[in-house]
């Protein structure tokens, strides 16, 4: 194995060091990006975005949108992404989880990623484990993508109605998990798509995954409610019952030979059987009593 190592060298180091090489490329935009007026950066928002109807893709212009970001950052918030966060934002832009101990700047880091992948218009999911980091979030990272001119919106316990659609067509929605999974389970029961809250999923990032994705994942989301009421039914049919009047079946002959059976009354009982059945003209009177043409 060891040989090995020598030759293919470690998956991980050569992951790491791919993205060095995109993280000098972000570092070294940061003197051009300082010297961009407020409104010069607000205005690469919607150069990105005219890139990206062109053709680029957002691989292409990660460099420049992650430089973006981070000026940006700095100017809202005071706080610039260091080399570390860097290669945390690109780790998670291309989908994979980004280990990180506390205090390195795990909320800072997710808004490079962030912003790129909003620029393509489609919705960005922040998902967080409780609705106070959700709020939190929203507000004191959100000053970086309103700066940039982007929406955010979040989605908690107290927000409805409309206010909980328009936060879900807002670039960015921050919220838990268990708001975002039980607004795609109702989004799922309504019968007109105009009810709906929540538009089709694009891109999200998961804070502390350990947890949503593992822990939290054992105990599922589960919409119940009031069945459809029937008691009524069943009074009908108890009153319905009671106006029958017990018959007998009547055989002259084996009816295997030729023989007929006749019945009387509404209803017969078998007693080997333990049944009861309706003869034809309880039969009549069932469908009369409730309105239905076969019984």
């Amino acid at each position: 194995m060891g040989f090995i190592d020598k030759v293919l060298g470690n998956w991980n180091e050569k992951e790491v060091r791919r993205i060095e090489k995109i993280v000098a490329k972000i570092e070294a935009l940061d003197s051009a990006m300082q010297a961009l007026s407020d409104a010069d950066l607000k205005a690469k928002t919607d150069e990105f975005k005219s890139r990206l109807a062109q053709g680029e893709t957002l691989d292409d212009i990660l460099p420049e949108a992650f430089a973006v970001a981070r000026e940006a950052a700095v100017r809202t918030i005071g706080l610039k992404p260091f080399h570390v966060q860097l290669i945390g934002g690109v780790v998670l832009h291309e989908g994979n989880i980004s280990e990180m101990k506390t205090g390195e700047g795990k909320t800072l880091v997710a808004t490079l990623p962030v912003y790129l992948n909003a620029l393509a218009g489609k919705g960005v999911h922040v998902v967080t484990v409780n609705d106070y980091l959700a709020k939190r979030d929203a507000e004191w990272m959100g000053q970086i993508y309103t700066f940039l001119g982007l929406t955010v919106g979040c989605v908690i316990h107290e927000v409805e109605g409309e206010d909980r659609r328009n936060a879900y067509l807002a670039d960015i929605t921050y919220g838990t998990n268990n708001e975002f999974g039980f607004d795609y389970l109702r989004d799922n029961m309504v019968i007109y798509k105009e009810a709906q809250v929540q538009r089709p999923l694009y891109y999200a990032i998961v804070d502390e995954v350990d947890s949503i994705l593992i822990d939290e994942a054992r105990t599922p989301l589960i919409i119940s409610g009031k069945g459809e009421d029937s008691s009524d039914l069943y009074e009908k049919a108890d009153r319905f019952v009671k106006t029958l009047t017990r018959g007998e079946r009547i055989e002259d002959g084996d009816p295997r030979f030729g023989g007929t059976v006749t019945t009387t009354g509404d209803f017969v009982v078998e007693e080997k059987e333990k049944q009861v059945s309706l003869t034809e003209d309880g039969v009549s009177k069932a469908e009369k009593y409730f309105g239905i043409e076969n019984f």
